[in-house]
């Protein structure tokens, strides 16, 4: 196998490698965000420890995301361009995929701006943008299952299963402990189980059947 071979295997060893661990870390960063918060608060620590913990996974989130864009830009078997991994859908290597991927990048440095500008905006307006933390992590999901060409053979479906795992027990806390109506716990009971029904039906019939990476216009060579 020649260098060029194995520093393009080396890339998308550590592109897919920050990856999942991107999805860890923004699994663990939404985990602490509910355990923070005011009504329901479940997390048996201080406030404090709990908000300095997530700050700090937060920043372990954005460098990881950091290495797996630069090791995906710079990939040459891929061709993805640095404007593809920061404007959504403009790439001509799976579009769609690497377009949410970009999507969940852009949705998570409005986060980062808006919290560093947190004291100028003001409660209400940090929180309205803070709230894309929620939509971030499916769309993560969804593009990590949909650029996968490892997905049926990988550690990624694993990492996918535990994440939701978590996520969903996690949410199921908030919604029991917080002191809300009971048709506002219903409506977002109900809103998570459709939201996992959709996204593991999509699974099974998509990623996880075979030909997935051809139909997905995923062209296998020189990568595992």
């Amino acid at each position: 196998m020649s260098t060029v071979g194995l520093d393009t295997r080396t890339l998308w060893y550590l592109s897919r490698g920050t990856g999942m661990v991107t999805l860890m870390l923004l699994t663990l960063t939404l985990v602490l965000g509910i355990a923070a918060m005011r009504e329901g608060r479940w997390l048996r620590a201080p406030r404090f420890v709990v908000s300095g913990l997530h700050r700090n996974v937060s920043l372990l989130v954005v460098a990881f995301v950091s290495v797996h864009i630069a090791t995906s830009v710079i990939d040459p078997f891929v061709g993805i361009r640095l404007i593809d991994a920061v404007v959504p859908f403009v790439s001509s290597y799976r579009t769609v995929w690497v377009g949410l991927g970009a999507l969940a990048v852009d949705l998570l440095a409005a986060v980062i701006v808006t919290s560093l500008l947190r004291v100028r905006l003001g409660l209400g307006a940090w929180r309205a943008v803070h709230w894309a933390v929620y939509l971030i992590w499916p769309v993560a999901v969804v593009h990590a299952l949909g650029t996968g060409s490892d997905v049926q053979s990988g550690l990624l479906p694993v990492v996918v299963a535990v994440c939701t795992a978590v996520v969903l027990a996690a949410g199921a806390l908030r919604v029991v402990t917080a002191d809300i109506p009971a048709w506002q716990r219903g409506a977002w009971a109900t809103t998570g189980v459709v939201v996992m029904l959709v996204v593991t039906a999509w699974t099974l019939g998509g990623p996880l059947q075979t030909g997935w990476a051809q139909s997905a216009s995923i062209v296998a060579w020189g990568h595992p």
